[in-house]
């Protein structure tokens, strides 16, 4: 009787915990975002800077292999751009990221993971301007991306987030028809929150 309660028990444990091929988990974070800038050119003498943003993040993964999965980071962000010469005014950020992620201890229920893959970035709403005339940029921007995370399970479907990311994009800003040089954003991304296992 002891080891069929005990075998209960596992199997139970076992039903509360891991993830498999074929799951699909969705997490909802709170993230801060901070640029990395580097700036060319003009901008650089103009010592061009990008604000930090705080922003709501929503991931899906679909697990392809009990320890590999594809993971889709939708999410937007609105920066301020100063410099020595005031404000510049603000833009809006769009960085769709699509990652493949190795899942360490797939079968329990602390599961650390790093991730690797392509982000694609569109500036949009660009509200930048220096002079009273408009501050123009380049609206795409393809570049890496790499992420180190860890799930932890609380219940059989719910389960806590951490996640830290490193996203490489840039765009190109031009004043008057004359370039202004390339302005490299480049955001260490850090991430808390929950998600679910369907």
């Amino acid at each position: 009787m002891a080891l069929a309660s005990s075998q209960a028990y596992a199997v139970g444990d076992d039903a509360l915990s891991g993830i498999h091929a074929g799951d699909v988990l969705v997490r909802l974070r709170a993230i801060s975002i901070v640029p990395n800038v580097e700036t060319h050119n003009t901008l650089s003498a103009l010592n061009v800077g990008v604000n930090n943003a705080t922003v709501p993040e929503l991931d899906l993964t679909y697990m392809i292999r009990d320890s590999l999965g594809v993971e889709l980071i939708l999410g937007t962000s609105r920066h301020q751009l100063t410099s020595s010469l005031g404000n510049l005014g603000g833009v809006n950020v769009l960085p769709p990221t699509l990652l493949l992620q190795y899942h360490f201890n797939h079968q329990g229920r602390v599961r650390p993971y790093l991730g690797a893959g392509m982000n694609y970035t569109l500036f949009y709403n660009n509200g930048l301007h220096a002079g009273g005339e408009p501050i123009a940029i380049s609206n795409h921007s393809f570049g890496p991306a790499l992420q180190a995370g860890v799930d932890v399970q609380i219940t059989r479907s719910v389960f806590v987030n951490a996640d830290i990311k490193k996203i490489w994009m840039r765009t190109d800003a031009s004043l008057g028809g004359e370039s202004l040089g390339k302005l490299n954003i480049d955001p260490v991304v850090v991430g808390l929150g929950v998600g679910m296992r369907f």
